[in-house]
């Protein structure tokens, strides 16, 4: 599901930190102490590449999303993303602590009211996505939300040429969802195209709170929002099937998603270039494919994984256009 972007690349899986790109290889402290602090003490700890960061969030995330659908027998999809919001939005919540309260007491309405838009696109976003890869393979629900923020990013194009990005796409989703075949659920993929539509405006929606929110803050805020808003959904499912073993299940996927990876992301956008992350990010669909292989025995067939090189390709050539614009 899970998961950052800002609106010219189709990424979002670290929301609130993606305006930071702008000045990614600016240190944030003490930039004229710190080359003499090398010198004394010598070079520093190595410290992980930002590309190795970002493919490790990419597989936890994705990771926790297929971990998901093993709940959905016992909590349905709604119930499963309504726990899982609920543990993350609590443990955000806990570690902000104090801070949080003074952060919002300084806020203006006009940002907190734009905070509780992003949570509620952001539950509308998970929500439909649980949906989703209850009907279609994992891969395929993520290719279709993947549309979302591909638009956004092709939308901001004054070139028609960069249209091929998305007609790509297209033509990838055709493949995964092959209706001429008919075995695809059709509930399934309105359900993804929905969701495709929460991530486009969760994208834009960003933008404005990142600006005006550190990350934990923001996502802690939304987090909060998105929790209450998914509650008439999938609380009474929960509520009905929960017992403890189910509780620690959903507990230990929302810190599989999204706490770890919006964590790692946060870090390798300090470490990497906007055109390297957004070209990374374009792999979403296919990590998404393979954790669906691996964690819950879904194979995909040769055209399943044809679309999704298409999806990946789109992807990858919207971010790199994106930089040369």
């Amino acid at each position: 599901m899970n998961t950052s972007a800002t609106p010219a690349a189709p990424v979002v899986s670290a929301p609130f930190a993606a305006p930071a790109t702008a000045s990614v290889a600016a240190p944030a402290a003490a930039p004229f102490a710190a080359p003499a602090a090398a010198t004394l003490r010598g070079p520093g700890p190595r410290r992980l590449p930002g590309t190795v960061l970002l493919l490790a969030a990419m597989l936890v995330l994705h990771t926790g999303g297929a971990l998901a659908t093993e709940l959905f027998d016992t909590l349905g999809p709604a119930g499963t993303t309504w726990l899982r919001l609920s543990f993350a939005a609590v443990f955000l919540l806990a570690f902000t602590g104090r801070s949080l309260w003074r952060v919002v007491r300084a806020a203006s309405r006009t940002d907190l009211l734009t905070t509780v838009a992003l949570g509620a696109v952001s539950a509308g976003m998970m929500l439909l996505f649980s949906e989703s890869a209850a009907r279609l393979p994992l891969g395929t629900a993520t290719a279709l939300e993947f549309l979302g923020p591909l638009a956004v990013a092709v939308a901001g194009s004054r070139r028609r040429g960069e249209l091929a990005w998305l007609a790509l796409a297209a033509a990838g989703v055709l493949l995964l969802t092959s209706p001429w075949t008919g075995t695809a659920s059709l509930a399934g993929v309105l359900f993804g195209l929905g969701s495709a539509a929460c991530w486009a405006m969760y994208v834009i929606g960003t933008e404005h709170v990142g600006s005006r929110f550190s990350a934990q803050h923001g996502l802690a805020l939304s987090l909060a929002v998105a929790a209450v808003v998914a509650a008439p959904f999938g609380a009474p499912g929960a509520f009905a099937h929960v017992g403890w073993e189910v509780l620690a299940a959903a507990a230990g996927i929302a810190v599989l998603m999204p706490l770890v990876p919006f964590l790692l992301e946060m870090k390798a956008l300090q470490r990497m270039t906007k055109t390297t992350y957004g070209t990374l990010a374009g792999l979403e669909p296919a990590v998404s494919l393979l954790a669906g292989m691996v964690l819950i025995a879904q194979t995909p067939t040769a055209s399943q994984a044809a679309g999704t090189a298409l999806v990946v390709m789109a992807g990858i050539g919207a971010a790199r256009a994106e930089t040369r614009r």
